[in-house]
C-alpha cells in the first residue's frame, strides 16, 4: 500500500500504481476497469468539474456505446456509495458532486498520491540540503508501479510519467549534492542500459562517476552513449552533454555546493515590469479574476494563474497592466521575464538562461551562479521561498519551459501567458487557467477611440467588426487613422471588406515593411502557425483549402487519410494553440480573421493539385453523409445512392431521425459553402448531386433562403453539366420548393419541361414524380380539373408499380387539389389514404402534411372536433421534430378552429406562434397572419 496512506483515517486515491482507493491503511473494493477509469479521471482533476462528453472521451476513445451514458452515471452512483462507507464527513472526507456540464470530486487534493508527490516535490526545491534528499525519497516511494494500472486502455495520463521522471532526477541531484555516489552509480547504470536517449540521467551517471573518481569511466561512457544517440537519432547529443563531457575531460568540475549555501541580501527587491499599454479596454472580468488569484496567493493558497488565447487577443497587455496596479501588493519585489515561446526573429529562452536572469535580479554575483540547471532551480527556489513575489512569465511556448520559474511555497503569485493552452501545468501545478476571448463590440469601438478620439459610431462599428473585434487588429486599424489624420474611417473600412487584402490592411510595418508579430495581425498568426507540430500543421494548411466555417474529426479523417482519433487530436491540438476553438464537442471553428490567414496559406503552400484533392474529398464526404442523414428524414424517391460510399468508421453518428435533423442543421453553412465552391471549379455532377440530396432536409425543415440559394446552385450545376438526368432532377427541385411555398410562377413550366425530359429518358418512377409535380403546379395555378386528372392517373399508376412512398406524395397532391375545387369528401378519403402510407412509412413530415390538410377540410365542413384533434396532433409532431414552417401552418389551423369554436383568445396565442414561425422560416405567410390578428384584435376588447 502506499505510504501516504498509513495511518491516516478516510479516503486516500492511489494513482500511481493500479488505481485503488483506500480507507486508511484498508484497500476498499471499488469495481471493474470502467469505475477505476471514471475516479482516476475525477481524481486527476481533484476540485475542478470534469465534462461528461471528456469522461466519455476519455473511457472509450472515439467508439463510445450507446449507453455510454447511463454507464457514467451508474459508476457515479455506484462510487459514491462507496465514498460514503468510507467518509463519514471525517477529514478524510470525499464526494462525487454533480457539477454541470459534468463531475468534481470534492475532497482535500493531499488524499490523493499525485498530489501529495507534487507538494513533496515542491517542499524539497525550497528545503536545505539534507531535507531535500529526504523529502524526494518520500516522493519516489509514492509509485507502486506503472501509473493508472487497471483502467481501460484509452484513458492516460503522460504528465505522471514526467512527474516521475521530475521528482527521480530531483532525488539523485539531492544525492549527488550529498555525496551519495556509490549507490547512485549502482542505480543509474541500469537505467542508462535501457534508454541511453535519457541525457540528464546519463549527464548524473557521469558525475557520479567522476565524483568517485572514475573519470575514465565518465568519458568512456560519454562515447557510448554519444554512439548511440547518432546511430539512433542522427545527431550529437545534447549542448549540456556535450559540455559536461568537456569539463570531466578537461578535469575542472567544481566541488558541489548545497544550494542553500548562497545567501541573498535581504535588501533586493526587483521590479522588472515593462511599460503597461496606456488603453485596456473592456478587460474588468478578466482584471477581476487577477484579483481573485491574488487574494488567493496572500490567503496561502496555490496562486498559478495561466492566461492563454490566440495570436492578438492582449494576453500581454492584460497581465502587465494588472501587475503595474497590484505590484504595492508584492513588497518582495516583481520577477519579468519574455520566454520568446513564440517570437518570430529569435529562438525561445531556455530555462537555464531565464534563471540565471532572475537570480542576478535577485542579487546572487555572477560568480555564485551555479553551472548546472538543477542547482540553478535549487537555488531560485531556495531564495524566494518564503517571500511575497509576483513572477510574471510572457510568451511561453511549453509547460516545460515556464515550469522550473514557478516559485515555490504559496505566498508568491506566477502568472504565465502563452499562446497554447499549458495544460501540463494545470496537473503539475494546479494552476488555473484564463482563456481570453475577443471583445464586445462596445468595447471594441472604445478602444478604437481612444486611439483616435471621437468618431462617426456606425463606421467604428463596422471598422470593429471587420477587425474580428480582436484587440491585436482593433489597435493596428486604430494606429492607422491616428497616424494619418487625412484617412478617415469610411476609407479604412472600405479597405478592409476586401477579404483578399484585409490582413494586409491589418500592419503597421516600419517603413512599408511587413510588420512584426506585435504590429501585423498575418504576423502574429504565421508565428503561431510555424511552432506547429508537423502533422497538425499540415492538418492547419489543408483546413486552408476548405471554405467551411466549422470542420469535424470525421471530415479531417476523411480528407488527411487518417483516424477519427488521430483528426480529433490534431484538431483540439490546433485548439491547445488558440487556432481552432471546439465551440460543442467534435464542432471546430475559426476566427474570421484565422479564416482569410488559413486561404493565404492554402494559396501559397499547397499546390493547385493539393487544392483540388481537399476540395474533391470534401465533396465526396458529404455526398455520403448526407444522403446518409436524409435516409433517416424521409423516403427517397431519386435513384441517388452514396450512403454506402465512405467508410463505418469516418461516418458520424446521426442517431435516428433527430440526430440526422441535427447534423443538417449544423453542417448547412459549410453545404452551402462547399457547394458554391465546387461549383465556382465547374465539378458539375457532384454539385447538382449534393444539391439534390440536401434537398430532403429543405423538404422537411423548410427554410425559403436556404432552400432558395441551394436549388439556385444545383440549377447552375445541372445547367453547366449539360446532363438530361441532373437538370430533370433539379427542376423537380426548383418545382418542390415553390410549391412549398405556394409561388405559380415558374412552377407550370418547371414541371412542364421535367415531364418531357423524363420522357424522353423513358424513366418510369422520374415520369410518376413529374407528373406529381405537374399536378400540384396545376393547382397552384388555380387548374383543380386538370390537376386532378393528371394525380389520379399518377395514383392509377404507382399502385401499378407498387411504389408507396410515390402513391403516398401523388394522394396528398391530389386531395390538396379536390380541397381547393371544393370536393372535399374525396379529399378526405385521398387524404386519409395518404395519412395511412405516411404513417406507414415512417414518414414524419408528410403525416404533419396529412394532419394539417384533414384539419382544414374538417374545418370547413365544420366538423369542428375533428379539425382541432388532426391539428393539435399535428402540432405536437411538428414541435417534437421542430418543424418550423410546418409547426406555423398547423398553428395557423389551429387558430381559426379556436375561432370558429368561439376561443378567441386560444386562437390569438396560435396566431402570435404562428406569426413568429413565419417570420422565421417565410416571411412572404406572415402578411397574411398579421391580417388575421388584426381582424381579431377588432373583433374582440
Amino acid at each position: 500500500m502506499s505510504t501516504a496512506a498509513s495511518g491516516s483515517a478516510g479516503a486516500y486515491f492511489q494513482l500511481l500504481g493500479p488505481v485503488r482507493l483506500f480507507d486508511g491503511e484498508r484497500a476498499v473494493p471499488i469495481g471493474g476497469p470502467g469505475v477505476r477509469g471514471l475516479l482516476a479521471l475525477l481524481a486527476l482533476s481533484p476540485n475542478r468539474v470534469v465534462g461528461l462528453d471528456d469522461i466519455i472521451d476519455a473511457l472509450w476513445s472515439e467508439d463510445p456505446p450507446a449507453t455510454a451514458r447511463t454507464i457514467v452515471h451508474g459508476n457515479v452512483s455506484h462510487l459514491r456509495r462507496v465514498l460514503r462507507s468510507i467518509s463519514g464527513g471525517g477529514p478524510g472526507h470525499a464526494q462525487i458532486l454533480t457539477a454541470p456540464p459534468g463531475y468534481q470530486l470534492s475532497v482535500d487534493p493531499q488524499r490523493i498520491d499525485v498530489n501529495r508527490a507534487r507538494t513533496l516535490l515542491d517542499r524539497a526545491n525550497a528545503a536545505p540540503s539534507p531535507r531535500r534528499a529526504d523529502l524526494l525519497r518520500q516522493a519516489f516511494s509514492l509509485w507502486q508501479g506503472p501509473p493508472l494500472s487497471g483502467v481501460p486502455e484509452s484513458l492516460r495520463a503522460p504528465e505522471l510519467e514526467e512527474l516521475r521522471l521530475a521528482v527521480h532526477g530531483a532525488r539523485v541531484d539531492a544525492d549527488l549534492a550529498e555525496g551519495g555516489h556509490s549507490a547512485l552509480i549502482v542505480e543509474l547504470s541500469p537505467l542508462v542500459r535501457a534508454n541511453p536517449l535519457a541525457e540528464r540521467t546519463v549527464g548524473q551517471l557521469m558525475r557520479a562517476l567522476y565524483y568517485a573518481g572514475r573519470r575514465s569511466d565518465a568519458l568512456e561512457l560519454y562515447q557510448r552513449v554519444s554512439r548511440q544517440v547518432v546511430d539512433a537519432l542522427g545527431m550529437d547529443p545534447g549542448p549540456e552533454l556535450r559540455h559536461l563531457q568537456l569539463r570531466v575531460l578537461n578535469d575542472d568540475l567544481p566541488p558541489l555546493v548545497p544550494a542553500d549555501a548562497v545567501v541573498l541580501s535581504a535588501s533586493v527587491a526587483p521590479a522588472q515590469l515593462p511599460p503597461a499599454v496606456p488603453h485596456l479596454a473592456g478587460r474588468e472580468a478578466d482584471l477581476a479574476w487577477l484579483d481573485e488569484l491574488l487574494e488567493r496567493a496572500e490567503a496561502g493558497q496555490s496562486a498559478v494563474g495561466v492566461v492563454t488565447g490566440p495570436a492578438g487577443i492582449g494576453k500581454s497587455a492584460l497581465v502587465v497592466s494588472w501587475a503595474h496596479r497590484a505590484a504595492n501588493r508584492f513588497p518582495d519585489g516583481v520577477l519579468f521575464a519574455s520566454l520568446r515561446g513564440f517570437d518570430p526573429h529569435h529562438p525561445a529562452f531556455e530555462p537555464a538562461d531565464l534563471i540565471t536572469q532572475f537570480l542576478l535580479g535577485l542579487g546572487v554575483p555572477t560568480a555564485d551562479v551555479p553551472e548546472q540547471l538543477h542547482e540553478r532551480v535549487a537555488l531560485y527556489r531556495s531564495l524566494i521561498a518564503g517571500r511575497r513575489m509576483l513572477v510574471l512569465l510572457d510568451d511561453a511556448r511549453t509547460a516545460e519551459q515556464a515550469r522550473p520559474l514557478l516559485p515555490p511555497g504559496s505566498r508568491s503569485m506566477a502568472l504565465v501567458t502563452s499562446r497554447s493552452r499549458l495544460d501540463g501545468l494545470a496537473v503539475s501545478n494546479a494552476a488555473r487557467l484564463r482563456a481570453l476571448d475577443t471583445l464586445s463590440p462596445e468595447d471594441s469601438v472604445r478602444l478604437i477611440e481612444e486611439l483616435t478620439g471621437p468618431a462617426d459610431r456606425d463606421l467604428n462599428h463596422a471598422l470593429a467588426k471587420l477587425c474580428g473585434y480582436l484587440p491585436l487588429a482593433l489597435r493596428i486599424a486604430g494606429a492607422r487613422l491616428a497616424a494619418s489624420p487625412q484617412r478617415t474611417a469610411g476609407e479604412l473600412v472600405d479597405e478592409l471588406t476586401n477579404e483578399r487584402t484585409r490582413l494586409a490592411a491589418l500592419d503597421v510595418g516600419d517603413a512599408g515593411g511587413p510588420g512584426g508579430a506585435d504590429t501585423s495581425v498575418r504576423a502574429a498568426l504565421d508565428v503561431s502557425f510555424r511552432g506547429l507540430p508537423p502533422d497538425v500543421a499540415t492538418t492547419f494548411r489543408t483546413l486552408g483549402a476548405l471554405t467551411s466555417r466549422s470542420v469535424g474529426p470525421q471530415l479531417i479523417a476523411a480528407l488527411s487519410g487518417t483516424t477519427v482519433r488521430e483528426a480529433r487530436r490534431r484538431l483540439r491540438t490546433l485548439v491547445t494553440h488558440n487556432l481552432l476553438a471546439e465551440t460543442v464537442r467534435d464542432v471546430f471553428t475559426q476566427h474570421d480573421l484565422v479564416r482569410l490567414y488559413l486561404r493565404e496559406l492554402a494559396e501559397t503552400e499547397l499546390t493547385d493539385a493539393e487544392r483540388e484533392a481537399a476540395l474533391s474529398s470534401s465533396m465526396r464526404y458529404y455526398l455520403a453523409v448526407a444522403d446518409q442523414a436524409r435516409r433517416k428524414l424521409l423516403r427517397i424517391v431519386d435513384p441517388l445512392d452514396f450512403a454506402g460510399s465512405l467508410p463505418a468508421e469516418l461516418s458520424p453518428d446521426l442517431d435516428g431521425f433527430d440526430g440526422a435533423r441535427r447534423w443538417f442543421a449544423a453542417e448547412w453553412p459549410n453545404l452551402l459553402a462547399t457547394l458554391e465552391a465546387a461549383l465556382a471549379a465547374r465539378r458539375y455532377t457532384e454539385v447538382w448531386q449534393l444539391a439534390r440530396v440536401a434537398h430532403t432536409y429543405q423538404v422537411v425543415c423548410p427554410l425559403w433562403d436556404d432552400w432558395t440559394r441551394l436549388v439556385e446552385i444545383g440549377m447552375a450545376a445541372a445547367t453547366g453539366s449539360g446532363d438530361d438526368l441532373a437538370r430533370c432532377w433539379m427542376l423537380i427541385s426548383r418545382c418542390a420548393l415553390a410549391l412549398t411555398f405556394e409561388l405559380p410562377e415558374g412552377s407550370l413550366a418547371d414541371a412542364s419541361e421535367a415531364l418531357e425530359i423524363a420522357k424522353e429518358l423513358d424513366d418510369d418512377r422520374l415520369i410518376i414524380s413529374a407528373t406529381i409535380h405537374l399536378g400540384g403546379a396545376l393547382t397552384l395555378w388555380g387548374r383543380y380539373d386538370e390537376a386532378i386528372v393528371q394525380l389520379r392517373d399518377a395514383v392509377e399508376e404507382t399502385d401499378r408499380m407498387g411504389d408507396l412512398a410515390l402513391r403516398g406524395q401523388a394522394l396528398n397532391n391530389c386531395a390538396e387539389a379536390e380541397k381547393r375545387a371544393g370536393r372535399r369528401f374525396e379529399a378526405i378519403m385521398h387524404q386519409l389514404a395518404s395519412l395511412e402510407i405516411d404513417r406507414q412509412l415512417g414518414d414524419d413530415s408528410y403525416v404533419v402534411v396529412s394532419l394539417n390538410n384533414l384539419a382544414e377540410l374538417n374545418l370547413g365542413l365544420g366538423e369542428l372536433s375533428s379539425a382541432e384533434r388532426y391539428a393539435r396532433e399535428s402540432v405536437h409532431i411538428t414541435v417534437t421534430r421542430q418543424f418550423t414552417l410546418q409547426e406555423g401552418v398547423s398553428r395557423l389551423t389551429l387558430a381559426r378552429t379556436l375561432l370558429a369554436k368561439g376561443d378567441p383568445e386560444g386562437a390569438r396565442e396560435h396566431f402570435e406562434l404562428a406569426l413568429r414561425l413565419y417570420e422565421l422560416a417565410n416571411p412572404k405567410f406572415a402578411d397574411e397572419v398579421r391580417a388575421e390578428l388584426r381582424e381579431l384584435g377588432s373583433r374582440t376588447p
